[in-house]
């Protein structure tokens, strides 16, 4: 205690009166966040304990705007697990546009009782039309700098999916279709691409999409993730002329269906052979022989096989070290999750406008979190080999 006074003392009398308040923020912070640390290793900084439960990792840098100006901090990074302080409120600007949301909602007059309690329970009173005005105008700006920004470099891999919400729109309320997409550059890290709101997927919906991400510099995509879409197979041949890959994980749902109950657990192991074989020949292969084994006894199953193959193993063509992450749209759904979860405490949004604001808030978030990742979705030696850019496929020189 005695050398955290001394520290500042120090800092009092060094700073100027403008820097002071910032000095101290960050020097409180810096103390709140080891102190949490400790709590979750079970031990100081460089103590010995047989408390000890986990180890401390060096830092990571960040940023912290506050009322103060900026403040620099280093956050500390644990061996197992994570640690992010609980000061900064991760899901801050989010949790804002929910607010934002709701309060549109129950000044446009169509909020419901249920609406009306958790505006009170978050504490909201009072709300006019200018404070509404002057708090969506501010969340609008940044989020559509985020979704507008330019693409550079290479995209080899997009995922794409959709989760649906419920809008007025002409007095009616409707379900909607939010479709984001997610794509890993030629560095191997991951960045939400874009958003988009529409009442279908037809084709038209998905070329006008993926237009505006080639007018916002999305090029180099070799291979394309989503469920099954015909509008969106016949856009991503047109636009991106890329190879299309069918989810695998809702494939195998709707090929279930065809199998009967007693026979599912047996059809599904003999399809997964042809997923466990090491390259793209031998699984197609694979793949024949297990159709030709159901189709006697099962036709329409087999047919269906016949009509998938193409779709469901073209994530074998590429490098086995991605194909885990290749196969299905799992990559995404954890963060279309999180949008159903924040978008079902709304209920009926007032507005596409209100959706993409939300919506918006959240991309944003995780794109941030995905940006101070210490480590890349996929290893730059495996994705490099995927550039056009004849600079990106350059092999590492030995030192």
């Amino acid at each position: 205690m005695t050398t955290e006074m001394m520290s500042l003392r120090a800092l009092l009398e060094k700073s100027s009166e403008v820097d002071l308040l910032r000095e101290m923020i960050g020097f409180a912070a810096q103390r709140l966040m080891a102190l949490e640390v400790e709590g979750l290793t079970g031990a100081g900084h460089g103590e010995r304990s047989a408390e000890r439960i986990n180890h401390r990792n060096g830092y990571r840098d960040r940023d912290w705007e506050t009322r103060a100006g900026t403040v620099e901090l280093r956050i500390p990074k644990l061996r197992k697990g994570s640690y992010f302080p609980a000061f900064l409120e991760p899901r801050r600007m989010a949790e804002k546009a929910l607010a934002a949301v709701i309060q549109e909602a129950y000044v446009q007059g169509v909020s419901t009782r249920s609406v009306d309690e958790l505006v009170k329970a978050m504490g909201m009173t009072g709300i006019s039309q200018s404070q509404v005005s002057r708090l969506c105008s501010e969340i609008d700006g940044k989020i559509a700098t985020f979704l507008d920004r330019p693409l550079e470099g290479d995209w080899p891999y997009i995922w794409l999916d959709a989760t649906y919400v419920k809008a007025r729109r002409d007095g009616r309320i409707v379900s909607v279709a939010v479709i984001v997409a997610v794509g890993v550059n030629s560095d191997g890290r991951r960045e939400v691409l874009g958003l988009a709101i529409g009442t279908s997927e037809a084709e038209v919906f998905w070329t006008d999409f993926l237009r505006k991400l080639a007018r916002r510099g999305l090029r180099g995509v070799k291979l394309v993730v989503s469920d099954a879409h015909e509008g969106l197979k016949a856009a991503v041949a047109k636009v991106l002329n890329a190879s299309w890959q069918r989810g695998r994980v809702h494939f195998m749902r709707n090929v279930l269906a065809h199998a009967g109950k007693q026979g599912r657990r047996v059809v599904a192991a003999f399809i997964g052979t042809a997923f466990a074989q090491d390259d793209a020949e031998a699984a197609r292969t694979q793949w024949r022989q297990v159709a030709d084994q159901l189709r006697p006894r099962v036709k329409k199953l087999a047919e269906f096989m016949d009509d998938a193959e193409c779709d469901v193993l073209a994530y074998m063509a590429f490098p086995a070290a991605h194909r885990p992450k290749l196969h299905s749209t799992n990559p995404i759904e954890r963060l279309n999750g999180e949008i159903k979860r924040r978008t079902d405490v709304v209920g009926i949004f007032p507005n596409d406008e209100a959706i993409t604001r939300l919506v918006g808030a959240i991309l944003l978030e995780q794109n941030d979190e995905w940006a101070v990742q210490r480590a890349r979705y996929m290893t730059l030696e495996t994705i490099a080999p995927l550039s056009e850019d004849p600079i990106v496929r350059l092999p590492a020189v030995a030192a």
